[in-house]
């Protein structure tokens, strides 16, 4: 973070140049700092977790200290958990789907501390050899870094949410050095709609991320490829294949994942759990090393057909001689990687799913086309076929074809693959999304939001909070008065409506205008009649809590414009239909950036 006289130079600089700049510009400028900003701490973290990854690669290689290095995930895993539980008191926030919950319930605002917790975290969970990725806490702390800026220069809610889009874009086109697919992949798992105009901050921002990490990461930092071999069109039953597979494998990594990450969890305590996890952890990676951290160098073995090399510190290395076992323990490691995954986030690690499927990718593309090639059946490109896997797997859990295609054509420095990377992302996909119908991240939303998302208008009605749209100008009145007292509300309010309370405060009935006004007219009976005698049940009455859809159901079967809002037995307010369609409209019209 920045000291404060420096910062309040920053700030005095950014706001002189505001004043100089129209409102377009100066957004346009916005975009840039943001892009570079959570570009450079991309590259940071990417740099230093490479750095600690290294040195334990080191010590695994002498051989006493071999078995040794398996625990330092615990370490890490337990370290991250002590930073979250004691430091950050437990507040922390993972995952897209929190950042897409800030957008539709928090009005695109973030923690500052999201800006540097996740590096931390991340650091020591990864750089300590968790096996997971990167990536997610990137495109948090990125998300945060947008955020963050916005509110500090009391940018707009679209303004915001686009900034924020920037940083996650800026996030992912750093550590791939891959601008394009850092756009898409705000666009597609970040943002839901998005106009013409907020592609351009977009860009830019993407650009920028990527320049500093062109500039600054050195090779082998940033996994790039180099295709060996052009697309041959003979090999689109392969790729077809291969395209099943990974809709099914990405179906089994969501499921894996999900059920390993439930079982850690149910250890309450929270050191228990970091050690359990932790101890687990380690003993699949002492005989599946290749699941030691990210994984993304054993990824570029595979594509360099070595992957004899990453059975030599796997304690089951002696066993593991000639082709077909190999393959067996390529398959092995990749079917595991799900639960190392799940172990890892569970047990109190942070890091995200991201790595991990380009991880199972590689693993699927490489090992098919092994398989393929041992049993005769024809001689297909191992490594295109270890590249366009991981754009399958890609496609299939985050439901992002577009971001895995274009993340995969420009690591790879070129577009030849284009056709099996629209192929497999899009079979895999679509068989995943028979399995699965919502993404790992947007079954989280849907969970947080106690709603499907799948459907634009729910999502809209879903985003707005019942407690914030409850009325409270009603004149109640009390089941003992007379009429007189309903006169003297009447001329007093612009509500047709009227609650009767009882001493509790507690609603006994309603009177409804329409149905007295022959009455009103009466004067005789202004001192005799009493309103429980005039007032009627409710319709239907509402929660606080409830969701907007049950609400609106509830209007449709009570035929009614408002409904009063009960909590603990005690009358709140009213909430009316109009003002829920007027709060849609705005939605409306804010939810297209």
């Amino acid at each position: 973070m920045l000291s404060n006289p420096l910062h309040q130079i920053v700030r005095r600089g950014v706001l002189g140049i505001r004043h100089r700049l129209s409102e377009r510009q100066f957004f346009v400028f916005s975009s840039i700092i943001v892009g570079l900003s959570a570009g450079l701490i991309a590259v940071a973290l990417k740099y230093l977790v490479h750095q600690v990854s290294a040195l334990a690669v080191t010590l695994s290689a002498t051989n006493h200290l071999a078995w040794a290095v398996a625990f330092l995930p615990m370490i890490g895993i337990l370290l991250s958990a002590i930073y979250i539980n004691k430091i950050l008191k437990g507040e922390f926030l993972k995952g897209t789907s929190d950042i897409q919950y800030s957008i539709a319930k928090n009005s695109s605002l973030l923690p500052s501390s999201q800006m540097y917790s996740h590096v931390v975290t991340s650091a020591l969970t990864v750089g300590l050899g968790g096996s997971t990725g990167l990536e997610s806490p990137i495109v948090s702390t990125g998300a945060a870094v947008g955020a963050n800026y916005a509110r500090a220069y009391t940018l707009s809610y679209k303004e915001r949410t686009v900034l924020l889009a920037c940083g996650v874009a800026a996030g992912i086109a750093a550590v791939f050095n891959a601008p394009i697919a850092g756009v898409l992949f705000a666009i597609e798992v970040v943002l839901t709609d998005i106009s013409l105009t907020a592609f351009i901050p977009l860009i830019i921002a993407a650009a920028s991320g990527a320049l500093v990490s062109k500039m600054i990461l050195k090779e082998g930092v940033v996994m790039s490829f180099t295709l060996r071999q052009p697309f041959d069109y003979h090999n689109v039953p392969y790729y077809v294949m291969l395209g099943l597979l990974a809709g099914g494998l990405s179906a089994y990594y969501i499921k894996s994942f999900t059920g390993t990450n439930r079982w850690v969890q149910r250890i309450t305590n929270p050191w228990a759990r970091a050690i359990t996890g932790g101890v687990v952890l380690a003993l699949l990676i002492i005989v599946f090393p290749p699941l030691f951290g990210e994984g993304y160098s054993t990824v570029s073995i595979l594509a360099n057909l070595d992957p004899s090399v990453l059975t030599q510190q796997s304690l089951i290395s002696g066993w593991i001689n000639g082709p077909w076992l190999l393959l067996l323990f390529l398959v092995m490691v990749m079917i595991v990687k799900s639960v190392a995954a799940g172990l890892t986030l569970g047990s109190g690690g942070n890091g995200g799913n991201f790595g991990p499927s380009l991880f199972m990718g590689a693993y699927l593309g490489f090992s098919f086309a092994r398989f393929v090639n041992l049993t005769g059946l024809a001689h297909i490109p191992e490594t295109n076929f270890t590249l366009v896997g991981m754009a399958g797997i890609l496609s299939g859990i985050f439901h992002a074809p577009l971001s895995a295609i274009f993340l995969i054509a420009e690591i790879t420095g070129g577009y030849e693959l284009m056709i099996p990377l629209m192929l497999v992302s899009a079979l895999s996909l679509t068989l995943a999304k028979y399995f699965e119908p919502l993404s790992m991240e947007a079954r989280k939303l849907a969970d947080k939001l106690k709603h499907s998302i799948e459907n634009r208008d729910q999502f809209l009605l879903g985003k707005m909070e019942l407690n914030k749209l409850i009325e409270t100008d009603f004149i109640s009145l009390h089941a003992g008065d007379k009429l007189q007292s309903l006169i003297t509300a009447i001329s007093k309010s612009h509500r047709n409506t009227f609650p009767v309370l009882d001493a509790q405060g507690s609603l006994v009935g309603l009177i409804y205008l329409d149905h007295v006004r022959a009455t009103i007219f009466q004067t005789e009976l202004y001192d005799s009649a009493l309103l429980k005698d005039l007032m009627v049940a409710p319709h239907a009455i509402i929660a606080p809590d409830e969701s907007v859809h049950d609400v609106l159901r509830k209007f449709d079967e009570a035929h009614q414009w408002n409904l009063p809002v009960i909590e603990d037995g005690r009358y709140v307010g009213f909430v009316s239909k109009s003002s829920i369609l007027s709060k849609y409209r705005e939605e409306l019209m804010n939810h297209t950036l």
